[in-house]
């Protein structure tokens, strides 16, 4: 079935162009998704099996977590944290919440030395048994308004709530063996609870989420015994995790192309079977139109103070007026979404077309959920030294022709540059001619080391036309890198992000939102175009709601809570 969709698939210069992929919108097969999906469906025990706080919510607590296939451990360490010591930045060394999610269960001995190395973060260090670790510091303003309102007997109001959305945020997530942790080699081949794309630092933000629910009606409770009331299902179900997300994140798609291949391709064949094999039933029509009326409720109700983005968001609006209009109009045309999807690419922003497609995605999981398995690859770059000369230039105006079409002896074109700090070894952006580095820049501009490799590639083909790739290596060894990228990109058809990551005016910001997108995050809302704080985990599920019935939580609402304030 998926070789008979390929040919239906959007091509790679208009799914890979940046600008696109920086509009794109989370989806039922965003990784948190498709992580609560399985939570869910497999009906997996989360139990509070230590909860050892002090009446101000200071100490430890352990969550208990049986799976079908094994048993983990979600370790948290809560400690006083001053408002000057607060710091949301990379740079910070202290912060109100620590904690690491653990292979079985934790002894006394296990726990002290978790107890010593989780709170430092990058200072520390932990063993394989550990897959992810996180930190995560209070909504100061929101935390204390919710205490105070539980503690007198009232529910918080859902606009104070919606202002902000979360009681805690998280400034990192790591994983994949950083500070002595598991590799994804080890959790994918021996955990299948976790054997998908950054599920354990998924999950770690999933139960930071329901431990911060637990901590603020804990601390409640022992404040005001007599008066306090625990926090409303319907409030906690509206509350997520806030996460600031900066230039670290933005390198990833870039380094690790073949897999950013296989996710892009497994959304958009999804897409592609939705809009070409779906019939457009009266019901499903129907619910579309509810999603694009939830849609305008839920974008009417995200807060931002970033000037573009409140421009995208009210044309958004506009035009989900428009989109439904349409959709009512001309209902008994839409003999396939294709119908919908052709008309938006020709008439609508981005951020609609893709928001377009997300619902589109979300109203057919009989033919999207089950590709929720199909998101990992087993990275291969290789080199392929037989192929000629004449062949490595063929691939490279096939495939990278639009390198080609920029012209990088332009200053403006070329004068931005990636580099690692020296204090926290994270990317940060520089320009050529004001900031120092240029020397010890990062090879993430692709189009230009591709642009560099063919004018040298012409060169040795005026002088040696029958030559091939080993020979050209052998005088240009320099080129090994690339060429390597080249071939081995050439394998994947969404491999490269089709933007020239050197151009004085690049966008790290759509890099952020893509990856964002396909974590599932929400609600976002960028402070530059270098960093964005957003929110996750918004309406979902709780703990206490495994083994129910839950409804979708794709583009969360505030809830209705009148009843509950009175």
């Amino acid at each position: 079935m998926l070789a008979a969709i390929s040919d239906r698939m959007r091509p790679e210069s208009e799914v890979m162009d940046l600008t696109r992929l920086g509009s794109l919108h989370s989806s039922t097969l965003s990784f948190m998704r498709t992580l609560v999906r399985r939570i869910m469906k497999e009906e997996w025990t989360i139990e509070r099996s230590r909860f050892d706080l002090d009446n101000d919510g200071y100490g430890t607590a352990i969550y208990r977590i049986i799976t079908p296939n094994d048993t983990f451990n979600f370790v948290l360490f809560s400690n006083h944290l001053s408002d000057e010591d607060r710091n949301d930045r990379v740079i910070a060394t202290s912060w109100d919440l620590t904690m690491a999610l653990c292979e079985g269960d934790v002894d006394q001995v296990w726990l002290e030395d978790l107890r010593l190395n989780v709170p430092k973060q990058e200072a520390g260090r932990v063993d394989a048994r550990v897959f992810s670790l996180s930190r995560a510091n209070r909504s100061s303003r929101l935390f204390s308004y919710v205490l105070e309102e539980l503690s007198a007997g009232r529910q918080p109001d859902a606009d104070r709530i919606a202002d902000v959305g979360y009681l805690y945020r998280t400034t990192a997530v790591y994983g994949s063996g950083k500070l002595g942790m598991a590799d994804w080699n080890k959790v994918r081949r021996k955990f299948p609870d976790f054997d998908r794309p950054f599920a354990p630092e998924m999950f770690i933000c999933y139960m930071l989420r329901q431990f911060s629910l637990d901590q603020v009606d804990h601390i409640a409770r022992a404040r005001a015994p007599e008066t306090a009331v625990p926090l409303d299902d319907r409030l906690k179900r509206f509350f997520g995790i806030g996460n600031s997300t900066g230039l670290g994140m933005a390198p990833y798609l870039v380094n690790h192309g073949e897999l950013f291949s296989q996710w892009v391709e497994m959304r958009e064949t999804a897409l592609a079977q939705v809009l070409h094999k779906a019939t457009p039933t009266d019901w499903r029509i129907n619910l579309f139109q509810e999603l694009v009326q939830k849609a305008k409720q839920h974008f009417a109700e995200s807060v931002t103070s970033d000037e573009e983005q409140i421009e995208r968001n009210r044309v958004l609006l506009t035009e989900l007026d428009d989109v439904d209009a349409w959709v009512s109009n001309r209902s008994s045309e839409l003999e396939t979404w294709s119908v919908l999807s052709d008309f938006a690419r020709d008439s609508w922003s981005l951020e609609t077309q893709e928001l377009i497609h997300a619902i589109c995605l979300e109203i057919h999981p009989e033919l999207v959920n089950d590709l929720e398995e199909e998101f990992t690859v087993i990275p291969n770059p290789v080199i392929n030294p037989a192929m000629t000369m004449a062949e490595l230039r063929q691939l490279i105006e096939t495939r990278y022709d639009w390198a080609l079409a920029i012209d990088f002896s332009d200053p403006s074109k070329s004068d931005a540059f990636w580099y690692r700090s020296e204090e926290k070894l994270e990317p940060r952006l520089g320009f050529a001619g004001a900031d120092p580095g240029v020397e010890k820049q990062m090879p993430l501009p692709i189009g230009r080391r591709v642009r560099e490799c063919y004018d040298l590639l012409l060169e040795d083909l005026a002088e040696q036309p029958g030559s091939d790739v080993v020979h050209v290596l052998l005088r240009r060894p320099a080129m090994k890198s690339i060429v390597r990228r080249i071939q081995t990109m050439s394998r994947h058809k969404y491999a490269e992000i089709q933007a020239n990551l050197a151009d004085r005016n690049v966008r790290p910001m759509d890099m952020l939102r893509c990856k964002l997108a396909f974590f599932g995050v929400g609600k976002f809302d960028p402070r530059s175009k270098l960093w964005v704080r957003n929110t996750m985990y918004q309406g979902a599920p709780l703990i206490d709601d495994i083994g129910q019935t839950y409804e979708s939580w794709f583009l969360p609402l505030k809830p209705e809570m009148k009843e509950a304030r009175t």
